[in-house]
């Protein structure tokens, strides 16, 4: 897919100087161009056409190109005086470069790639310099009318500070998932007020991660030491943690900081907080249980580490290496389609309860109301489960694709030799 952005005339009226301030102004740490750059090559625009006005010269497209280059779109930068999206010879001129549908998104308009792939086929009277629209260029040429109304774009169009402001709220807002449930969108809205400040810094992602991770080890040594008050402290902590876990993927996306190494890291983070937090409670229930609550301990640590490997396995078969963020919502798909099958129907209804989003708030009232004993048993029980059923969904979903790539064809062979 293309898409079309222009930087309107009248800017190369207020100076280089001026200009270069205005299209790299940071709006939650990512120059506004190149956030708009970056956002439709995440709608899935591999073709990115920028027009500037002539008087700008050369330097700062070039200057801009640099920085956008490493994200792999391929984007190219043509000079055209005096540019009109409402203006029909603009187009005309312009049409040699075009394809014959493209995404049109002006050039200060902040909005998230969820809202970019969903715009519907407009006509020429969708263009201007205020929202984004799909456009086909042979209904521009034509003048013919929309094939579909003109639905609501959600976004914030940059002219002032307050209207920087206004978008850096609007992305930590939609800085979520399609597949988040009431109890992680509750997390993300607590995170919101923290990602936004992190945004003006330098903190990655990844220190997030490790951030969450030194407070899970905290709540660990709170849960060893098998006391009713330390258990909530551990529990709340645990909580925070789980926070920090919402907000490193939160920061990840507004901040186009999204690389597969950094969702391995928040998998094993994941996982690793899970060890720490059944080691902690199996240290504290010790104190009051003895012998037993050790060795349910030692089953139940054994059950996630089995998991903790088996899931990230099923993740590389169920992923490509540079999209392991998209496992959940494969499996979901999987799950899905194979309705029919009384396991995958129960799992796909109960995948939802085990997620970490949801996990925090139960060690959290499970302890609160002295219920930990209860949660302990519910773990072991659940990580034994799943690993059991990550190796049954292997067989089930991957082994045949697994056999197709292990068996060596005759052009496989031809480009081994």
């Amino acid at each position: 897919m293309q898409a079309v952005i222009a930087i309107p005339s009248f800017t190369a009226l207020i100076g280089k100087q001026k200009i270069t301030e205005l299209l790299m102004r940071p709006v939650a740490g990512v120059p506004l161009l190149k956030r708009i750059v970056l956002t439709a090559s995440r709608a899935g625009a591999s073709d990115i056409l920028l027009i500037c006005p002539e008087a700008l010269g050369h330097a700062l497209p070039q200057e801009f190109l640099q920085g956008v280059f490493p994200y792999g779109s391929r984007i190219r930068v043509i000079q055209f005086d005096k540019f009109n999206p409402r203006d029909s010879s603009s187009w005309a001129k312009m049409e040699a470069h075009l394809d014959d549908q493209f995404l049109w998104i002006p050039w200060n308009w902040v909005t998230t790639k969820q809202f970019l792939t969903n715009l519907q086929l407009q006509n020429t009277a969708s263009v201007d310099w205020e929202t984004p629209a799909r456009i086909s260029l042979h209904e521009i040429r034509d003048h013919a009318t929309s094939i579909l109304p003109s639905p609501d774009i959600e976004g914030v169009r940059v002219t002032s500070p307050e209207s920087i402001a206004r978008a850096e709220r609007f992305l930590v807002a939609h800085s979520g998932k399609v597949l988040d449930g009431i109890h992680t969108s509750f997390n993300r809205r607590l995170c919101r007020p923290f990602v936004r400040l992190l945004s003006h810094t330098s903190i990655t992602p990844n220190a997030v991660t490790f951030g969450g991770v030194l407070i899970s080890v905290l709540s660990a040594v709170a849960f060893a030491h098998g006391d009713y008050l330390y258990s909530v402290l551990g529990a709340l902590l645990f909580y925070i943690a789980g926070l920090f876990d919402e907000m490193d993927g939160m920061l990840a996306r507004i901040k186009f900081a999204e690389s597969p190494r950094g969702t391995w890291l928040e998998g094993f983070a994941d996982g690793l907080s899970y060890l720490l937090l059944f080691g902690g409670i199996t240290i504290g229930l010790s104190h009051r249980y003895g012998r037993p609550a050790t060795l349910m301990g030692i089953v139940l640590l054994v059950g996630a580490i089995l998991a903790l490997v088996t899931t990230s396995l099923q993740r590389r078969r169920a992923t490509t290496a540079d999209r392991p963020n998209e496992y959940l919502g494969r499996m979901y798909q999987l799950l899905d389609k194979d309705s029919g099958n009384w396991i995958s129907r129960v799992v796909r209804q109960l995948q939802a309860f085990v997620r970490r989003g949801i996990l925090v708030h139960y060690v959290v009232i499970f302890t609160l109301i002295g219920a930990l004993p209860l949660i302990f048993f519910l773990a072991t029980l659940g990580a034994h489960l799943t690993w059991i059923l990550t190796l049954y969904f292997n067989r089930r979903f991957f082994a045949q694709s697994f056999y197709t790539r292990a068996i060596p064809t005759v052009n496989t062979i031809k480009e081994t030799l």
